[in-house]
């Protein structure tokens, strides 16, 4: 009889506590973040392919969008020049369902900051920028997740130089020449791109510069690996083993400028692992989006290796890519 009315008030305790941790977690609620679709202008948070249009010529661009906190929308652009920026708070108008932000100047000859207007329908964007007395309309779309689902099954490996640079399409003011088996940019000039367009890939290339120099390799046209004398030996996601404006290299690995040195790239959809003098300075890191100085924005689409030609001199003795099946 006793162990039955122990039982008895057991329950009654457990009830009496289950309704009390029941009305503790109703109130609670209350105070919970908000949830990310509840937020004006949620729509907007991901990665988008931007195109402007700057005097009737296309330019690529890109832009990420995501929650700060319960009501903040913030992110990050790549425009018409420079690096990766940051936004410190893209404003949502319900009335409008129009989003704006704004920006400083980079390498922009304004003096004014430049301002971003745009709505967002049916997952594209449309838009106008203002960049001092000038209005350039721009588009956007989702970028590619770019996930591949299988491991790459490399094909032969392929030398992209020769004597007459047969792989590489010549642009306007050309300064790249062959000599003695070396491929040399001798002052600022155009760039060089492939002729061949490639998917996902691993790269190798031996390259050296004189001091201050500046260039990069562009992957698919669109993500810049920098080249750079960088006497400060600091780690930079502009600097030498960085991926230009989004990743820095995990330590210094270059060498002193006019010594040869080398790069082993592998880029499988958007994951890429970075190797400079045998060092692994970025290891299976996921690129956000393109780089400043890109061909395009189109991510989802195979695309040309391009050396940088418009900033300094660099040689070339060695570059061979092997493409994945």
């Amino acid at each position: 009889m006793q162990t039955e009315i122990f039982n008895q008030k057991l329950k009654t305790v457990m009830k009496i506590l289950y309704s009390l941790l029941l009305i503790i977690t109703l109130s609670l609620t209350q105070f919970l973040p908000t949830a990310h679709s509840q937020i004006d202008g949620a729509e907007l948070f991901g990665y988008w392919d931007l195109e402007f249009d700057i005097n009737g010529e296309t330019q690529p661009g890109w832009l990420h969008a995501k929650r700060s906190g319960t009501r903040t929308i913030v992110g990050e652009i790549v425009g018409t020049s420079g690096s990766t920026r940051p936004i410190s708070q893209i404003s949502y108008n319900p009335n409008s369902e129009m989003f704006s932000f704004s920006i400083p100047p980079q390498w922009e000859s304004v003096d004014s900051n430049l301002t971003f207007t745009f709505s967002l329908q049916e997952n594209k964007i449309q838009g106008v920028m203002e960049m001092g007395n000038e209005n350039y309309t721009f588009t956007g779309v989702s970028a590619p997740k770019l996930v591949r689902d299988t491991p790459p099954i490399w094909q032969t490996p392929v030398n992209l130089l020769d004597d007459n640079m047969s792989k590489w399409i010549i642009p306007k003011n050309n300064q790249f020449v062959m000599e003695n088996g070396i491929l040399v940019n001798k002052a600022m000039g155009g760039n060089l791109i492939t002729t061949e367009l490639f998917d996902d890939f691993k790269l190798h290339v031996e390259f050296r510069y004189p001091e201050r120099s500046n260039s990069g390799i562009y992957l698919r046209g669109r993500y810049e690996v920098q080249i750079e004398d960088n006497t400060s030996q600091i780690v930079s996601k502009v600097g030498i083993g960085g991926i230009y404006g989004f990743i820095e290299p995990s330590v210094f690995a270059a060498k002193s400028a006019g010594e040869w040195q080398t790069y082993d790239i592998t880029l499988v959809g958007r994951m890429i692992t970075v190797v400079l003098n045998g060092v692994e300075v970025i290891s299976n890191r996921s690129i956000p989006g393109i780089t400043g100085g890109a061909l395009d924005s189109r991510e989802g689409e195979p695309g040309p290796i391009m050396i940088q030609g418009d900033h300094g001199p660099v040689e070339f003795r060695n570059i061979t890519i092997t493409p994945a099946m």
